[in-house]
C-alpha cells in the first residue's frame, strides 16, 4: 500500500464535510476527481473506507484507522512546514549559546530576556557544559554562538566585537593595598587571589598582567559564584580582579575597595563568535546588537 499525504487529507476532508460534494469544494477539486481518488485508495487498501448507504457519509472501520493516522500526521506536517517557512523568512531558528567568559552571565541574562520578547519563535538555550570546548563546539554546530574574549583566526568563524571593559582590582577596605591608587603585578606576589574556576588562559589578570610579568600569587583560590567571591574579599580572605560591569552594584559598599590594575588600567574586549554562514541571520544580528548595548548600561549604572 502506497499512502500519500493527499490521501490522508482526502479522508479527513470527507469526514469533516460529511459528504463528497462539500469535501471536493474544500479540497478545490471536482467531485468526480475526488470519487476517483477514493476508489483508487480503496483498491490499494483492499476494502471499503466508507459506508456509502448512510447520510452523512460515514467512515468504515478501515476508514477510521486512516482518519486517526491523518489526525496525527497532518498537524505534524503543518507544523514542520511552518517551521521551515519561519527558517526561510528568518523569524525562527536556534540560538544555543556557551560562554568562555564566566562573569558574562551578569549582562547576558538581561540581553536574553529582551531577545526572547523580540524573537519568540527562536529556540534559546545556554550550554555551560561546552564552555571548555566552546569554539570546537561552535564549528561542530553543537552551539550557535560563543561569548569570548579571545578571538582566533578561523576561516569558518566570525568574531563580532561587542564591547570593551576594564578588569578592576577588588580588596577589603581595610586591606593595605586599598591605600594605593592602583595595583601592579608585584602587589599580587604575597596575596591569595580569588578567581572563577576556569583555566588561567581565560583569566584577565593572568593573561594581561601576571603572566607577562612572571609573577605568581601566594595562592589561587577558585570560587564559582561572584557573590561568594565578594564576600570572601570583604572578609579579608583574599583579593580578586573582576570586570567593571560586575562591580557596578558594589561601588558603594563601604567594606570593599576598587582600584585600577596598573596606572593606565587594563582594557579587554568581548566578542560574539558565530559560524560565518550564520552571522547574517536576522535574529543573530539582533542578538549581537542587544549584546553591544546592555553591558554598556551596566558599566554606566550609578552605584
Amino acid at each position: 500500500m502506497h499512502l500519500e499525504l493527499r490521501h490522508l487529507r482526502t479522508i479527513k476532508a470527507i469526514h469533516d464535510a460529511g459528504g463528497l460534494a462539500r469535501a471536493a469544494e474544500r479540497l478545490n477539486i471536482t467531485q468526480s476527481a475526488l470519487s476517483h481518488q477514493v476508489k483508487g485508495l480503496e483498491d490499494q487498501v483492499g476494502m471499503e473506507l466508507f459506508v456509502r448507504r448512510t447520510k452523512p457519509l460515514r467512515l468504515s472501520a478501515a476508514g477510521l484507522r486512516l482518519l486517526r493516522a491523518a489526525e496525527r500526521v497532518l498537524p505534524e506536517i503543518a507544523a514542520l512546514q511552518a517551521e521551515f517557512q519561519g527558517l526561510r523568512s528568518g523569524r525562527s531558528g536556534r540560538l544555543h549559546i556557551t560562554l568562555e567568559c564566566h562573569a558574562c552571565y551578569d549582562w547576558l541574562l538581561p540581553v536574553l530576556e529582551s531577545f526572547r520578547k523580540a524573537w519568540p519563535e527562536v529556540d534559546v538555550d545556554i550550554r555551560p557544559g561546552l564552555s571548555f570546548d566552546a569554539l570546537p563546539a561552535l564549528a561542530r554546530e553543537e552551539v550557535d554562538l560563543v561569548i569570548s574574549s579571545d578571538p582566533e583566526d578561523h576561516d569558518d568563524l566570525t568574531f563580532a566585537p561587542l564591547f570593551d571593559y576594564e578588569p578592576v582590582f577588588v580588596c577589603a577596605a581595610t586591606h593595605p593595598l586599598a591605600a594605593k591608587p592602583f595595583v601592579e603585578a608585584e602587589d599580587f606576589r604575597d596575596q591569595t587571589l580569588i578567581t572563577y574556576p576556569v583555566d588561567r588562559s581565560r583569566l584577565d589578570i593572568f593573561t594581561g598582567l601576571l603572566g607577562p610579568a612572571r609573577v605568581e600569587p601566594l595562592a589561587v583560590r577558585p570560587v564559582e559564584l561572584t557573590a561568594v567571591i565578594l564576600m570572601l574579599v570583604a572578609s579579608g580572605r583574599g583579593v580578586t580582579v573582576l570586570p567593571d560591569w560586575v562591580m557596578r552594584d558594589a561601588r558603594g559598599l563601604a567594606d570593599l575597595a576598587i582600584r585600577r590594575v596598573t596606572e593606565p588600567g587594563l582594557t579587554k574586549r568581548i566578542y560574539a563568535a558565530t559560524r560565518t554562514e550564520d552571522a547574517a541571520r536576522p535574529y543573530i544580528a539582533h542578538f549581537i546588537r542587544l549584546a553591544r548595548s546592555e553591558p554598556v548600561k551596566l558599566q554606566r549604572a550609578s552605584p
